[in-house]
């Protein structure tokens, strides 16, 4: 039911005809172009996405179809998306810094039949994979820069697919009412991208039915209205992008708010003053350390104004409490700054946020819940409740109906985390295989347990979960996030599985560090030359033992070293949602590793990296490889 008391409809283009119809002039997206914030109504939303479907249709696609989406995050987007779920084909996402490889595997085992781009760089990628897209009949694109050079026959601007979709609006009127009745929430509509930690993305196949009824009991558990402000900056390909830019923007009207550029992410944030944000940890992790480092460059009377308001803030967190004082002092400020001022609840989801960061933000008045979920299971199935937020858990389920158990539990209670609901994914699509779907149960592959107070809690993937080989089980993800709440270190990669110590891989925040190397006067060039100092050498064995302080014995980190190179999603390093591939690191730098843990003190490297730019750089240095059980002198002293 919708807040009338009616039926909810039960499909994305019945929710934006009824709120078209009953809201009309009501704001429902912005989108800040050129400096200036453009509102769309809801009756502007539905006519533009009227024409991009019945001009869909005009060019031949229909049921069956399916339609690929890639660029930054638009009102186009999810017009385009919204649009291709009417004529009764399937969209999909793609994350728009894919590389060409990525898109062609993707568009062609969905069988892709049109491509929404958002521009020439995306077009690029399209027209470099040639042949390898034979069903791709029609390439829209929306901005018409640089795209005069291509002659593609299927190449159609977006103002064109547009024109086609209101000369059929006029020819037949009722054409698009009756096309969106006939939509139905049993069919599929989004195909999803898993993460793909170990492999290639499978496609998660989602009916629209299942999207709404999931974010109506989201919703249950963190209500949102018309009055609520959300800036659209995470992937939309994601599938928690897809429950808030489109299931919470039409199911509660939430207005929907599309930054500039991503690089003008955080001022465009100030302006609007969400009430409701979602980051992955690596945006929290990235806000805390750039709080961090702006106070390295404060005065020495802020930097103990500073202090004294987070001891303040942090005392009273632990007390249950928050502390006046320290507000005065430090956070309202320090909201204000980061747009935060308005928030009336804030998530992070996609992997583990360390507790630290979370603590850290807590402490300043955010108020941060950590969610969980796959997007097999339509994304976060648990959330703290309000009155009821523990940094060490992910919270309980939405409802009732959403049920979870712990498997094969060790005497400790942890074992590996099972969950099934009402509105899960329907399969994958292009295959028979169920991956870990067993009579209506995922199993998800991380392991956990639940609290005294029912809270799930989550500690890492199952197969990640390392032991020593003198027998001491550690969790490399829980040590990674206690580190990376360092200012200066961007990725952790934490070793020892079979090992007779722990070791770590670290990358420098070259930003931060560039900027501690300017203020100490330390010349550099490149990132492999200042992550090759001594001096950030010697700063980062003392972030290291910052965190060894916090840890038992045999889950201190021994030796590390610094990458000569940040760890990279197009370099398959990283998921596309920043989470570390093992697999692929340890294959890549297992030479590096196994010299590290022969104990060498310096490993040199000759190699080659290619940037996204497909331009090359050859690499010769040399690593050096930093001993937690040498004091700081002596290590300077055996340079």
């Amino acid at each position: 039911m919708d807040r009338t008391g009616s039926a909810t409809p039960d499909t994305l283009p019945k929710l934006l005809l009824r709120n078209a119809r009953g809201f009309p002039r009501d704001v429902a997206l912005r989108e800040k172009e050129f400096g200036i914030w453009r509102s769309i109504t809801w009756a502007e939303y539905e006519a533009r996405t009227r024409a991009f479907a019945l001009g869909l249709r005009r060019l031949g696609l229909g049921a069956g179809d399916v339609v690929g989406l890639i660029g930054d995050n638009r009102p186009d987007w999810v017009m385009g998306e919204i649009a291709a779920h009417a004529i009764g084909a399937r969209s999909l996402g793609v994350y728009r810094d894919a590389l060409e490889d990525e898109v062609a595997y993707l568009l062609h085992f969905a069988g892709a039949t049109a491509v929404i781009a958002e521009d020439e760089e995306q077009v690029d990628k399209l027209l470099g994979i040639g042949e390898g897209l034979p069903a791709l009949r029609h390439i829209i694109y929306c901005d018409p820069r640089g795209m005069r050079k291509y002659e593609d026959p299927r190449l159609l601007p977006v103002k064109e697919l547009v024109k086609l979709g209101e000369a059929a609006h006029e020819a037949e009127p009722g054409a698009w009412e009756a096309m969106v009745a006939a939509t139905r929430g049993e069919e599929v509509a989004i195909l999803c991208t898993t993460s793909g930690t170990t492999a290639r993305p499978k496609l998660a196949m989602l009916t629209g039915g299942a999207v709404v009824r999931h974010c109506e009991a989201y919703l249950k558990a963190d209500p949102k209205g018309p009055e609520d402000e959300y800036v659209s900056v995470l992937p939309l390909p994601w599938i928690m992008e897809q429950i808030y830019a489109l299931g919470w923007g039409l199911l509660a009207r939430m207005k929907v708010n599309f930054v500039e550029e991503p690089e003008t992410m955080m001022a465009d944030l100030r302006e609007i003053g969400p009430s409701f944000v979602l980051f992955a940890p690596r945006v929290w992790e990235a806000l805390a350390a750039e709080v961090r480092a702006k106070v390295m460059d404060a005065s020495p009377f802020k930097r103990r104004m500073y202090d004294l308001g987070m001891k303040l803030g942090l005392e009273a967190l632990d007390n249950g409490q928050r502390s006046f004082a320290a507000d005065q002092i430090l956070f309202r400020a320090l909201r204000d700054r980061l747009g935060f001022t308005n928030l009336r609840s804030a998530a992070t989801g996609g992997a583990a946020l360390g507790p630290d960061t979370f603590r850290f933000f807590q402490a300043m008045g955010v108020p941060l819940r950590q969610i969980y979920g796959q997007t097999e299971t339509l994304g976060a199935y648990t959330v703290h409740r309000a009155d009821d937020v523990n940094q060490d858990t992910v919270g309980v389920a939405f409802t009732e109906e959403i049920e979870t158990r712990i498997d094969a539990p060790d005497q400790n209670g942890l074992g590996e985390i099972v969950t099934r609901h009402p509105n899960m994914f329907t399969g994958y699509f292009g295959t028979a295989e169920t991956g870990d779907l067993r009579d209506g149960w995922l199993h998800t592959g991380d392991a956990g347990y639940v609290d005294e107070a029912g809270h799930l809690v989550v500690i890492d993937r199952i197969k990640d979960i390392a032991t020593t080989s003198r027998g001491d089980r550690f969790s490399p993800q829980y040590i990674e996030n206690k580190l990376k709440f360092s200012p200066y270190v961007a990725e952790a990669v934490v070793l020892g599985d079979g090992r007779p110590h722990l070791a770590a891989l670290l990358c420098i925040r070259f930003p931060i560090v560039g900027k501690w190397a300017e203020r100490n006067r330390i010349a550099f060039t490149t990132y492999t030359d200042l992550s090759s100092r001594s001096e950030v050498l010697a700063l980062l064995r003392a972030e290291v033992e910052k965190v060894n302080a916090t840890l038992p014995e045999p889950q201190r980190i021994q030796d590390f070293l610094l990458l000569y190179k940040e760890l990279d999603a197009d370099d398959e390093e990283l998921t596309r949602t920043r989470k570390v591939r093992r697999g692929v690191i340890n294959q890549k730098y297992g030479t590096l590793i196994d010299a590290m843990y022969r104990g060498e003190g310096a490993i040199p490297v000759d190699t080659t990296i290619t940037f996204q730019d497909g331009t090359k750089q050859r690499i010769r240095t040399t690593l050096k490889v930093v001993s937690m059980r040498t004091s700081p002198v002596l290590a300077e002293a055996a340079e």
